[in-house]
C-alpha cells in the first residue's frame, strides 16, 4: 500500500502512541519513514524507534519553531530525497488550559496550545509542500473530535482542535492544486502518554464505553492508526479537507443507545484491530 513512498512521522515518543502505531503498518506497509521528537523526548523516542520493524532515522524538531522546521526540512530532503506524506502526531496544552475554569488559564499557555496544535500543521504542511514529487502527497493529522459541542475537562485543547480542524480545510484549499491532500483521523480516547495530562480524562473512556456502538478499546491505537495509513496511500487519493473518524461509531450517536442487548452468550466486545 505505501511502496515507494516516503514519509515523515512527527510525534514519536513512546509505543503507546498513534504515532508509533503508523510508524509500525508504514513500514509493513513498505514505506520509508523519518521520525521527529522534540529534544527533551529525544532518549525516550530513541527507544521507542528501536523496536520498529525495521531502523529509521529520527531528527530533533520543535515544530512550533520556523527555524526547526526550515532545518528539519533540509535534513529530511538529505536523508530522503523527496516527501510524500507527513503524519503531523504533535499536541500540547498547559495543566491550567485542561479542566477547571475556562477562563482562568492564562493567555500565554493558550497561546503555546494553539501554536503547538493547530498552527504547527501548517508548519509541516510546508515541509510536505516544498519535498512533494509533482504528482502531490498527503498530510495526515491527529484530531479529537472537538468541533461540535464542548467536552468535559478539555477546554482550551478542545478550542485548540476546533483550530486543527478548521487549519487543515484551508490548507486543503490552498494545497490542492498542488496534489497534496490534507485529512484528519478524529480518534476516540486512547491511554497515551498524552492523556495521562488530561484531567478528568477517565469521563471520557467512560463517555465512550456507554455509547460507541462498536465499543472502544482505549488500549488499543491500531484503529486509528489504519485509518491514517489509508489517508497515507494512493487509495485516498480523491480526499482531501475530511475529518475521518476511528472512533467506534461514537460521533454519530446523539445520545448512548437505549439498550446494550447482545446475543445470548456473547459478550459486547471492544472494537480492536
Amino acid at each position: 500500500m505505501l511502496r515507494q513512498k516516503r514519509l515523515l512521522i512527527t510525534g514519536l515518543v513512546t509505543t503507546d502512541s498513534i504515532a508509533f502505531a503508523v510508524a509500525e503498518r508504514a513500514q509493513l506497509n513498505g514505506a520509508t519513514i523519518v521520525l521527529s521528537a522534540l529534544g527533551r523526548d529525544l532518549e525516550l523516542a530513541e527507544a521507542a524507534a528501536a523496536k520498529l520493524p525495521s531502523p529509521a532515522p529520527l531528527i530533533e524538531m520543535d515544530v512550533t519553531r520556523t527555524e526547526d522546521l526550515d532545518a528539519g526540512r533540509e535534513k529530511i530532503g538529505e536523508l530522503l530525497g523527496g516527501l510524500d506524506g507527513a503524519l503531523h502526531a504533535v499536541a500540547f496544552a498547559p495543566r491550567d488550559a485542561l479542566g477547571g475554569d475556562l477562563m482562568a488559564a492564562r493567555p500565554e499557555g493558550i497561546e503555546l496550545a494553539f501554536r503547538t496544535s493547530a498552527w504547527s500543521l501548517a508548519g509541516v504542511a510546508g515541509i510536505l509542500r516544498d519535498l512533494a514529487p509533482a504528482s502531490g502527497g498527503s498530510l495526515v493529522g491527529l484530531d479529537f473530535d472537538a468541533d461540535g459541542g464542548a467536552w468535559p475537562v478539555y477546554n482550551w485543547m478542545g478550542v485548540c482542535k476546533a483550530a486543527l480542524q478548521s487549519t487543515s480545510r484551508y490548507l486543503a484549499r490552498d494545497l490542492g492544486p498542488r496534489g497534496i491532500r490534507v485529512n484528519l483521523v478524529a480518534a476516540g480516547p486512547l491511554h497515551t502518554r498524552a492523556a495521562g495530562g488530561i484531567p478528568g480524562f477517565d469521563h471520557l473512556l467512560e463517555a465512550w464505553e456507554r455509547q460507541a456502538p462498536l465499543g472502544w478499546d482505549p488500549r488499543d491505537a491500531g484503529p486509528a492508526a489504519d485509518a491514517a495509513v489509508f489517508l497515507l496511500t494512493d487509495w485516498a487519493r480523491a480526499i482531501t479537507g475530511e475529518v475521518l473518524h476511528a472512533d467506534g461509531g461514537y460521533h454519530a450517536m446523539a445520545a448512548p443507545p437505549a439498550t446494550t442487548d447482545v446475543p445470548e452468550g456473547q459478550e459486547r466486545r471492544a472494537y480492536a484491530t
